[in-house]
């Protein structure tokens, strides 16, 4: 389903060039549950950006179902990122004036999904992820693991392919953050491939593949 082809990344400072990423090639199939752990600054959050569509590497290609992302025009990349992949991040980015209903609900405003059928939807998926009782509470109503949990449904608004997390269960205690892993977990089993991006051995030691990152370079587990 994602492939990268000697991917780099370079970020340029003034006349300063710090490399994220170094000729990383990488295939991740349909249904993968996948790991990516390293400290800061190792470059697993900047690989998550580029197989996610969020940015684009100084050279190198990642290919989505055989398409090079490189190829496309920005709108093509935001129809990827709007169909194609579900993004849960660490610090949650919900919008504070809306409640939980409302907050899954828009990305299927953006792609055209009707009033009825975005407020169904968007309950069906909070009852799935435990907040029946939520539903119509805005994110400083709700604790740090209830947000996640907001940010899950949201993140399948859309029915995406793929599930892409970065960090999330940094901002939960771990008793949390293990709930929160097993409806990650769930997902996968449902048959969505998911990414997950971590500086906790023990959140990685869900998946069932996990690559170290460091210094821009990946070393396989």
């Amino acid at each position: 389903m994602i492939r990268s082809e000697h991917l780099s990344k370079v970020y340029r400072m003034g006349k300063i060039e710090v490399p994220a990423l170094r000729d990383v090639n990488l295939e991740i199939q349909d249904g993968e549950f996948l790991a990516i752990v390293g400290s800061s600054g190792s470059g697993k959050s900047t690989l998550l950006n580029m197989l996610g569509c969020l940015d684009k590497p100084t050279s190198g290609a990642v290919f989505i179902d055989g398409v090079s992302t490189a190829s496309l025009s920005e709108n093509e990349l935001a129809g990827i990122r709007r169909e194609k992949i579900g993004f849960i991040f660490q610090q949650f980015n919900l919008i504070h004036s809306l409640n939980a209903l409302e907050n899954v609900s828009l990305p299927m405003f953006f792609a055209g999904v009707s009033s009825e059928t975005r407020t169904k939807r968007a309950a069906e998926l909070l009852i799935k992820v435990g907040l029946r009782e939520r539903m119509h509470h805005k994110p400083a109503e709700l604790s740090g693991g209830q947000q996640q949990r907001v940010a899950i449904a949201r993140a399948l608004s859309n029915n995406p392919e793929i599930i892409i997390g970065d960090e999330p269960t940094g901002n939960v205690d771990s008793e949390t953050g293990d709930a929160i892993m097993g409806i990650l977990k769930e997902l996968n089993h449902e048959g969505r491939t998911l990414i997950v991006v971590t500086h906790d051995a023990e959140i990685a030691a869900h998946a069932p593949r996990v690559i170290r990152m460091k210094d821009g370079r990946l070393h396989e587990e």
